[in-house]
């Protein structure tokens, strides 16, 4: 019998943002940023963190036949507007629609939450991510809050449905 058309269980779990395997992937996304962005990026700056999970904020991890996949998170911009962070996939397990199944996730914990628009940034050089963003609804808009300024910045935002 071949397994190659096998269905292999992806689960998505919410999880405190300091998870070991929220912080793991944390830092493979951080090592992946620092390579694409080596001239912007300063070798010694401190490698991002996972703050807290605050009210209406998710952490998202997802695992692929019980193998830690992929991440992502959303967190409280305004009273109406959540920002979605943190949308990581490991390199082994990308062009699987991991990231699309995360991204939609998302959108449902916002709409959950109260939420009726989200706002994302991602880097100039995130090809796939950017693709993502267009064919999932997301528009561009000016760069927000700590992006403001940042050439390497794109910035989308989307409004949904509660």
């Amino acid at each position: 019998m071949n397994d190659d058309h096998a269905v292999v269980p992806l689960t998505i779990e919410a999880v405190d943002p300091r998870h070991e395997d929220a912080l793991a992937l944390l830092d493979e996304a951080a090592r992946e940023a620092r390579r694409l962005y080596a001239a912007r990026i300063d070798a010694s700056a401190p490698w991002p963190t996972n703050p807290p999970a605050g009210p209406r904020s998710v952490y998202l991890v997802a695992r692929l036949a019980g193998r830690t996949a992929g991440c992502a998170a959303l967190r409280p911009f305004d009273s109406h507007t959540a920002e979605v962070r943190r949308i990581y996939v490991l390199p082994a397990f990308r062009r699987r629609g991991i990231a699309r199944t995360l991204l939609v996730c998302l959108e449902r914990h916002a709409a959950e939450l109260g939420y009726t628009r989200l706002l994302l940034e991602t880097g100039d050089r995130q090809l796939p991510a950017l693709a993502l963003y267009e064919a999932t609804g997301y528009r561009h808009v000016s760069a927000f809050g700590p992006h403001m300024g940042d050439p390497t910045s794109v910035c989308f935002e989307k409004h949904i449905d509660r």
